[in-house]
């Protein structure tokens, strides 16, 4: 399976880490250029700059074409792919679990990671190795470990063409077409999680590819519908699944991070 690490060339530490970290898991990987806001022209922000439910930062923006570069590669081929972003801790059964998911074609996006908030998954699930695979009906946030499939990344791209951008893991968790699947135990941890969850505080930056930042702008009264519209939405949905799923937090193993 191809492996895709998201990196800002100037980002030399995470860079390094990433790459010393896949060569202990004898895994093979491409860097890939992050998107800069140096990119990012001010036509392309004004243009979408109404997309999501509020005003996106340049930075966010950025991020976004990161990710977006490569589900576009992915459409063009006929393989999943794992999508890394460079400040990602990976757990020692990676390689097993990336084996597994490569022969399943009937897949279109699996979450390898685990966040600080709870995720809404089915009650059944698909044993996969020693982990388990269960169908992901919601997800709040995070996209820093993820295998995409041809299938799934088509409909990620059909998702902006109708709908524009929004914050890459939004865009990720709240595309209703694309069927989504969690790994439990997680096989992925962002660096600025890892001392919640006890694993080994990695030296890197405890950040993503992005900065956040409140905006201190006052949101218009098309923000406000888009909200408004949004929350709705995601209402109905959770509607549709709520007899048979549960809403939890991932569980992680601090021993499957241990090298």
């Amino acid at each position: 399976m191809n492996i895709f690490i998201i990196n800002l060339p100037d980002a030399t530490e995470r860079r390094e880490f990433q790459q010393k970290q896949l060569t202990e898991l004898g895994l093979n990987f491409e860097i890939i250029n992050a998107t800069s806001i140096n990119d990012i022209s001010e036509d392309t922000y004004k243009k979408h700059y109404y997309d999501w439910q509020r005003p996106l930062q340049k930075t966010e923006v950025a991020c976004y074409f990161s990710h977006q570069k490569l589900w576009t590669k992915i459409a063009e081929g006929n393989q999943p792919a794992l999508i890394l972003e460079d400040d990602v801790a990976l757990s020692k059964y990676t390689p097993n679990i990336l084996k597994e998911l490569e022969k399943r074609t009937n897949l279109e996006m699996v979450n390898l990671e685990v966040f600080e908030k709870k995720k809404t998954i089915a009650k059944i699930s698909q044993t996969i190795g020693n982990h388990q695979l269960f169908c992901l009906y919601q997800d709040k946030a995070g996209a820093a470990a993820y295998v995409l499939y041809p299938k799934g990344a088509k409909k990620l791209l059909q998702h902006q063409q109708k709908h524009g951008i929004a914050l890459a893991d939004a865009h990720l968790h709240n595309c209703p077409s694309l069927q989504s699947y969690q790994i439990e135990p997680a096989c992925a941890v962002q660096s600025m999680f890892c001392q919640k969850y006890g694993i080994e505080q990695y030296d890197i930056v405890n950040t993503s590819c992005i900065e956040y930042k409140k905006s201190k702008e006052k949101r218009s009264f098309i923000f406000r519908v888009k909200r408004i519209v949004g929350q709705v939405k995601l209402g109905f949905r959770q509607l549709s699944f709520v007899a048979k799923s549960d809403k939890r937090y991932i569980e992680v193993r601090i021993d499957d991070f241990k090298r």
